[in-house]
């Protein structure tokens, strides 16, 4: 026989393959019910009750921006949230201390962003 030469294969097993966990199948009538379902809660919206937005000019080489205060949100969520309105309105943008300064004058479309984030009160100024 050569290299290339086939071995006679073996022949298929005449029954069904051995399944050792076939036997647990009938045994699933005796297992006992798992903890009942959690009650549903009525989700709340998750964001902070309000935010201040306000353009300003001064300070920023006559450049205007928008600035977003009064979040109260930790650190973590203040760069999220950043990163989600920046991509939203197609602008730039940066936290500084407590607030969010996003560039340009968004303050036509911030409001409706911002409620849709959770924030239950806007205040335009």
């Amino acid at each position: 026989m050569g290299k290339r030469d086939k071995k006679p294969e073996a022949p298929a097993p005449a029954g069904p393959f051995n399944n050792p966990f076939a036997s647990l199948g009938l045994k699933r009538e005796e297992l006992p019910s798992g903890p009942p379902p959690a009650p549903v809660k009525a989700e709340e919206p998750k964001g902070p009750a309000r935010a201040v937005v306000r353009m300003e000019r001064k300070g920023r080489g006559g450049k205007e921006v928008t600035v977003v205060e009064q979040l109260g949100l930790p650190e973590a969520e203040r760069e999220k949230w950043l990163k989600a309105l920046k991509g939203a309105l197609g602008c730039g943008g940066a936290v500084e201390g407590d607030t969010l300064v996003l560039q340009g004058d968004q303050r036509e479309r911030l409001p409706s962003l911002l409620e849709a984030r959770g924030v239950r009160r806007v205040t335009v100024g």
